[in-house]
Order: C-alpha cells, then sequence, then structure tokens
C-alpha cells in the first residue's frame, strides 16, 4: 500500500512539473505580438523607412523568430502617428510601440507603463523648407510668419528647440498644425510661408515649391529627432524572453545594415516606400549609418528625452515632468549585444552630442 501511494505521489509529481512546464513554455511565446508603427506608411501591403523597425518590418524577421512558436505578429500603422498610438496603448492594444520622444512622454505622464528598451530612429532629420521667393533666408526671418508643423510628434519639440536657440518663442511666429501631408501641402499651395518637416521637402524642393535653408544635421544634433522602441510593462513582466528576442532581432537588423557595403542595398529598400530613393540617401549625406542605424541607448539619447519632458511642460503640452532614467531598460539591449559580440560596434554619444572616446 505505501509502495502504491508513493508510486501515485511520484506520478503526480511529474504531471506536476510537466504541467508548470508547459505553462513556463507558454509564456516565453505570446499567441500574439501587436506592434504599433507612428506612421500611416504607403501602399499594400504598407510599407515605410527611417528606421531599424522599419527594415525589421519589410525583412519579417520578426516572424521569422517566432514563426516555430506559432505566434502572430500583427503590424498596426497608424496615419495619426504618435498621438494615435498613444491612444491604442491606454486602451491596451499594443505590446510594442515604435515612436518618437514626445507622444512618449505624454503617454508616461498619463500614466501609461512602458519601458524603451531600443533606439530605432535616433538623430533623424529636421529640415526648414521656405516658399522659394519668401525672402527667408534663416530661422531668425521667420518672426512673424505663417509655420506648419504637426504638433504633438517629435517634430514638435525638435521645431520648438531650434527657434528658441535662434533666438525666437513659439508666439514670435503663427505656428499651425498639420499632419505630415498637411503641411507639405500648405507649402506647395501657399497658405503659408514656411514647413518644419522631414525629407518629403525635399520633393518639394525638387518640384520647385520650396527651398530647403536649414537643417538640424548641419546645425547641431540636439535639433535631430529621436525615435525608439517601447514595451509595455503588461507584456515585459508576462513574456520576458519574447521582449529580448524582439530586441536581439532588432540588433541584428541594425547590425545588418549599419554595413556601409549594403548602403545602396538600404536606400533601394527604402525608396519603395514613401520616398525614393535619392531622398533618403540625401537625408543620410556625410552621416555613417552605425551613427543613423544605432539602437544604443546612449547618453545622448536619454539626455534628448529629458530635453523634451522639459520642454513638453514648459509649453504646456503635459501637466508634469516624467522621470526619464528607470524609463529607459537597457537588460535586453546589453543582453542582445553581448551574446552577438556587438557591444563596441555602434558609436556612443555623450548629453552634448560628443562621441564618448574622442
Amino acid at each position: 500500500m505505501n509502495r502504491r501511494i508513493a508510486l501515485w505521489a511520484l506520478a503526480w509529481g511529474l504531471l506536476g512539473g510537466a504541467v508548470a512546464q508547459a505553462q513556463d513554455a507558454k509564456t516565453e511565446a505570446p499567441a500574439v505580438i501587436r506592434i504599433g508603427v507612428a506612421t500611416g506608411g504607403v501602399g499594400n501591403p504598407v510599407r515605410h523607412g527611417g528606421s531599424t523597425t522599419a527594415l525589421a518590418y519589410t525583412d519579417k524577421v520578426i516572424e521569422e523568430e517566432f514563426r516555430k512558436d506559432g505566434t502572430k505578429v500583427e503590424w498596426i500603422f497608424f496615419k495619426g502617428a504618435g498621438p494615435a498610438v498613444n491612444e491604442a496603448l491606454v486602451n491596451k492594444q499594443l505590446d510594442f510601440a515604435w515612436q518618437g520622444d514626445l507622444p512618449s512622454i505624454v503617454h508616461r505622464v498619463a500614466g501609461v507603463k512602458t519601458r524603451i528598451i531600443a533606439g530605432s530612429g535616433v538623430r533623424a532629420g529636421l529640415y526648414l523648407g521656405v516658399l522659394p521667393d519668401s525672402g527667408i533666408t534663416r530661422i531668425e526671418d521667420l518672426r512673424g510668419k505663417k509655420v506648419a508643423v504637426f504638433k504633438g510628434t517629435n517634430l514638435h519639440l525638435a521645431a520648438v528647440r531650434a527657434l528658441a536657440d535662434h533666438g525666437l518663442k513659439e508666439r514670435d511666429v503663427k505656428l499651425i498644425n498639420l499632419d505630415h501631408a498637411g503641411t507639405n501641402a500648405a507649402l506647395a499651395t501657399r497658405d503659408v510661408d514656411a514647413v518644419f518637416g522631414y525629407v518629403g521637402l525635399f520633393d518639394l524642393r525638387d518640384k520647385g515649391l520650396a527651398k530647403i535653408i536649414w537643417s538640424a544635421h548641419e546645425d547641431n544634433y540636439k535639433y535631430t529627432r529621436q525615435l525608439a522602441l517601447l514595451v509595455t510593462d503588461d507584456f515585459a513582466l508576462k513574456y520576458p524572453k519574447a521582449v529580448g528576442r524582439v530586441v536581439k532581432v532588432l540588433v541584428k537588423t541594425a547590425h545588418k545594415y549599419s554595413d556601409e557595403n549594403r548602403r545602396n542595398e538600404l536606400f533601394e529598400a527604402w525608396g519603395k516606400t514613401e520616398y525614393p530613393d535619392k531622398i533618403w540617401r540625401e537625408d543620410f549625406i556625410g552621416q555613417p549609418l552605425r551613427v543613423r542605424q544605432s539602437p544604443l541607448l546612449d547618453p545622448f539619447l536619454v539626455a534628448r528625452y529629458k530635453d523634451a519632458a522639459n520642454e513638453s511642460f514648459e509649453l504646456k503640452l503635459t501637466r508634469a515632468k516624467p522621470e526619464i532614467d528607470s524609463w529607459f531598460d537597457r537588460s535586453y539591449l546589453n543582453a542582445a549585444l553581448k551574446e552577438l559580440k556587438l557591444e563596441n560596434y555602434w558609436p556612443a554619444y555623450a548629453a552634448n552630442g560628443q562621441q564618448v572616446g574622442r
């Protein structure tokens, strides 16, 4: 009898262990991964460019990583950019999000729990386009002019930062809120005098409808725009190994397309998205791919988020200043860099924009 009881106990113990292992296996790979992207993209299927997240989407590397687990990867694109992504985060409709600094700060102030886990679109360009016959030759000439910018996005704060450092406050210009398509259209139809925008302004310039008089890259990197990949706390706590796998795949993609020998391949891929490849090439002129494709969460990136937090509060875009340092979770990135032996591959930058070690 005692032996029979012992055998039953052993059987139940083994069964319990098997159940526990099965439960653990379930938590390693979710049934679905939902990734929000702060752009509407173009085409069907949707395509977009300008970041390693965009490349991971095009190359379907996340789908491939989780194929053996049966995990479905859903990409959701938002024409309303960062603010629309925030709405989805509030409603718990996303697990990951790719968006810029300002909308991320807005959702953090609102109490949405996320973690910044990798850079993806750091030091992105900002340009000032004006009417060709406007007589505007520098930022200081914008006083009293009608200037379009997509408010609530990372373009907004970068533009305000540039204005301030050139002696202008937001109230010194007539700042008009228009989305990306609207800003370019307003300049083409001469409804505004100037536009703070991205590479789409090159297209207007080539058509003779705009003149680009200022570039963040030519002035100071602190005026560039920062984007990152975030994960919700709920997802990270439930599926930490899955988060690590996503970051590792993103790092692999960043490494692949940081290779200068792949520069043509990179821009040919992006040339099938919102803008032709010659426009993307111009945006990257004089910049090593390792600088723009870096996934690092370095002091420069943290400093830009702190600047954005202060500026958004001063502009009354947020009701409080969020704590920034603990928002950056480097555990997944550091693990991926170590495993892939890429700890020293990308240059790190100090808060002042100078490369560390130089």
